[in-house]
């Protein structure tokens, strides 16, 4: 029985190490790739095809972005909404500063790295509760 705890906690800290380090790496990927993100204020209004956001940018461009139905959820009725804007671009916007893609693999890897931890713990532990 001691065997097949040292060889889940073997199997388990190589899978939580490799696994979280490479998840950290693609995360740390999707974050510069998610470019620079400013807040911003933006007004709501109707269209044809449903609500839109405006607002101004900081060289005093027009931007302007079609509202998804979980932002339109998340906003309610209201005119105006604080927004972040991908500077450089007048068509993206979301209501959350970081990425929630970059967050999702980023938690994933932090609960990946944090098995291997435990899992090496394990090994210790029992290797010292053996001698």
């Amino acid at each position: 029985m001691p065997q097949a705890i040292d060889a889940l906690a073997e199997i388990f800290s190589w899978i939580g190490f490799g696994l979280g380090a490479l998840l950290a790496g693609v995360a740390l990927i999707m974050y510069l790739l998610d470019g620079t993100w400013v807040p911003a204020r933006a007004v709501l209004e109707d269209s044809p095809h449903g609500r839109v956001a405006r607002w101004f940018d900081d060289e005093g461009g027009v931007g302007v972005a079609h509202l998804t139905h979980e932002q339109e959820h998340a906003i309610g009725d209201a005119d105006t909404a604080d927004v972040f804007v991908r500077r450089g671009t007048l068509d993206r916007m979301r209501l959350t500063q970081g990425s929630p893609a970059v967050r999702a693999v980023a938690r994933l890897a932090m609960g990946l790295l944090a098995l291997g931890v435990v899992a090496v713990a394990t090994s210790l532990i029992a290797l010292f509760l053996r001698g």
